[in-house]
């Protein structure tokens, strides 16, 4: 059997993609190794939209919900703890193997892979992650107000953060270990003059401390060698992206930090038949709820390029 589309990945992209196409009737084969794709950890989400709030872990039960209401083999079939080996072509055809060795025929296939993010390696770190130390400031940075955060990294992720933060925390204290900052201009613009925004340089991070949660974190002056101690109750960790995209290196066009470069009207990869949607491309804004919206704009199009032959 020859599927329509193949869908590898379970956050809110890879299952967006998943109903959308179900219910348009194509011939679909859905493979993921989890659902809930990076928010599953987070203890509390308020940008879901339509819901105040929601555990990562709730979030992943309500997506895996929704997805099995359509679970109808052979025409929909959902393969839950499957990991994916390679992807190939051939002639008009792409084969999806599995890690145990199985081969699925399909004609197209959306990337819904994610990303993973750079985790910050110091002592302390594990053991804080989601007890202080957050990766998301659009997901948890209300949890924080009224109080002093930090933001690690100086590229426009990490300014961005801070000008989100500033909305809610009684400081924010940028630091990034090189003398001069990667981000626009635009955004330090935006921040460095608010009274309650600090930008600390040469600043590398050394160990992060507390109880049950962060009290504070300690940084190194690499200009002078000193240590100095920070007390925040939140860090916020904006070191980069590690896109999950080792699968189509080979077979479509990645950007210098490998995210897949996708037609931003369509989420269609440089390669005819391959679309990606989420974390797992170049879009500018990597968020839960666009993810959903740029999968559910690549499901339209496969329809179309199914039924109208790639038109």
């Amino acid at each position: 059997m020859v599927y329509d589309l193949v869908i590898i990945g379970g956050g809110p992209a890879g299952v967006a993609a998943g109903i959308y196409a179900a219910r348009k009737k194509l011939k679909t084969l859905f493979l993921t190794t989890n659902f809930g794709g990076q928010s599953l950890v987070s203890p509390e989400i308020q940008n879901w939209i339509g819901t105040k709030s929601v555990s990562g872990e709730e979030l992943a039960g309500r997506l895996h919900e929704h997805l099995f209401v359509y679970n109808a083999p052979p025409d929909f079939v959902i393969k839950e703890s499957t990991k994916v080996e390679a992807v190939t072509k051939s002639d008009s055809v792409f084969k999806v193997t599995e890690e145990n060795g199985a081969v699925n025929k399909t004609k197209t296939i959306l990337i819904a892979t994610g990303a993973n993010r750079r985790r910050l390696n110091v002592p302390g770190a594990k053991e804080f992650e989601q007890k202080g130390i957050t990766y998301c400031a659009s997901c948890d940075g209300p949890l924080f107000a009224g109080k002093n955060v930090a933001v690690i990294g100086g590229g426009n992720a990490g300014f961005e953060s801070a000008i989100q933060l500033l909305a809610y925390a009684k400081s924010v204290t940028l630091l990034h270990h090189h003398q001069k900052p990667k981000a626009d201009k635009v955004l330090m613009e935006k921040v460095k003059e608010h009274p309650n925004f600090k930008l600390l340089l040469n600043a590398e991070v050394k160990e992060i401390r507390g109880n049950q949660f962060v009290k504070s974190l300690v940084w190194q002056d690499l200009a002078t060698g000193h240590l100095h101690e920070l007390v925040v109750k939140g860090v916020f960790v904006e070191i980069g992206l590690v896109p999950n995209t080792a699968l189509v290196k080979d077979l479509v066009e990645l950007n210098e930090h490998q995210m897949i470069k996708v037609d931003p009207r369509t989420q269609r990869t440089s390669l005819s038949g391959i679309w990606a949607a989420g974390d797992c491309t170049d879009g500018f804004y990597h968020q839960n709820n666009i993810a959903a919206g740029d999968a559910v704009k690549a499901a339209e199009d496969i329809y179309n390029y199914l039924h109208l032959k790639g038109k």
